[in-house]
Parts: C-alpha cells; structure tokens; sequence
C-alpha cells in the first residue's frame, strides 16, 4: 500500500525539471487515489457497525477502557494540523515561500506529536497485556476480542497514513526549498494537502467510534 501511496502523491512532472505540467489530470489523478482510500476505510467502517450492532454491550464496555483524554487531545491535533496545511498552501499561493516552510514544519511537528500520544495509548495497551490473541485478551468477551482487534488495526493502519503523509509533507518541503513547488507549479503541494485532510477527516470518524460509544 505504500508503493501505491507514493505514487499518487507525488506529481512526477512537478518533481521533475522538465517535462509537461498538468495540474488538472494531476488532481484528478490525486482525487482517484483518495477514492480508493475512501473505500478502504469505507469497509472498515462498515465491518465496525456490524459488528457494534452484534456486540452492542462488549464494544461499550471496551470502549470504555480507552484514554478519551488522549484521543481528544489527538483530535484537536489533527484539527491544526489541517488548519496549518491550508495555510501553508495559501502562503505559498501567494510567493510567501518562508511562511510556507514554517507552517510545513508546525504540521509536521503536529504529526509527531499525534504519533507521540498514540504510542503512549498502545504502550499502556500492551503493558496491561490487551492486544489481539494475548492470554489476558483470550478471558475477555468475544465481543471485546473483536472490538480490540478492529481498534489495532484501524488505529494501525489510520497511524501508517500519518506516517506516509509526513513523509510526503517532507518531500514537499524539499522542493519548495529548490523553487521546484513554486507559485506557478503548486499542484503537488495541493495534492499533499488533499492526502493530509483525508486522514485528518478519517481520524474524525474513527475518535467517537472508538472512544465515545461507551
């Protein structure tokens, strides 16, 4: 999944020295990838409605163990983040080159810090020995088996696109520093940014889902 992440992400012409620049197909190409992002969490999605209505009970009472404090906190975050995004895309938009850089790395760092709070819940996780098949996970109601295993791994795959968007963020900031994102030729930092709001909006969804039913 990452090979084909990269790949939509980044705009080849933009990135290249030469060569035809097309902002409309980049984008469109941009908005394909994030349809199939869509599907993929939109599947997810449904396996947890299917199952909250099966084990109604077991998902409240697991969900009830989470640190929503923690899950807040990494809202709010992810929130600024996208806010620091847009503007930086706006800066740029306007030949405001340093202010773009500085919002770049304030949306980074905001990354790095959601990571950092989702580390610190995973870790409290496996320290009370509550993961997927581990012997204290096996005593639990299925329903809660089921509740912990769909939160690692939605959780895990939301935290493995925080991952690659940060990492496209950085290859942005890198060709703006080299005057190849410019003004004129803004069309991968766009696309960077339409990458960052998607997983913004998907942690939207994936917070009261978790943390709120119980």
């Amino acid at each position: 999944m990452s090979s084909n992440t990269a790949a939509s992400v980044v705009d080849a012409p933009e990135a290249s020295h030469g060569g035809h620049h097309d902002p409309v197909a980049n984008k469109i190409g941009m908005w394909l990838f994030l349809f199939t992002e869509v599907l993929l969490f939109g599947a997810l999605f449904i396996a947890f409605a299917v199952y909250l209505s099966i084990y109604r009970w077991d998902f409240q009472e697991a969900s009830a163990h989470l640190d929503m404090p923690i899950g807040a906190a990494n809202t709010a975050i992810l929130l600024t983040s996208s806010l620091t995004m847009a503007l930086a895309i706006a800066a740029l938009s306007r030949a405001n080159k340093k202010l773009a850089l500085h919002l770049l790395v304030v949306t980074l760092l905001l990354a790095a810090a959601f990571l950092v709070l989702k580390s610190f819940e995973w870790g409290h996780k496996f320290s009370h020995d509550l993961y997927p098949r581990s012997a204290t996970m096996e005593l639990k109601a299925e329903g809660e088996q089921v509740f912990y295993g769909l939160y690692f791994t939605m959780t895990g795959l939301h935290a493995l696109h925080v991952l690659l968007g940060g990492a496209a963020i950085l290859f942005a900031m890198g060709l703006i520093w080299k005057d190849r994102i410019r003004p004129d030729r803004i069309s991968f930092l766009e696309n960077v940014g339409l990458y960052w709001h998607l997983v913004d909006l998907v942690w939207i969804f994936l917070f009261p889902l978790f943390y709120l039913i119980g």
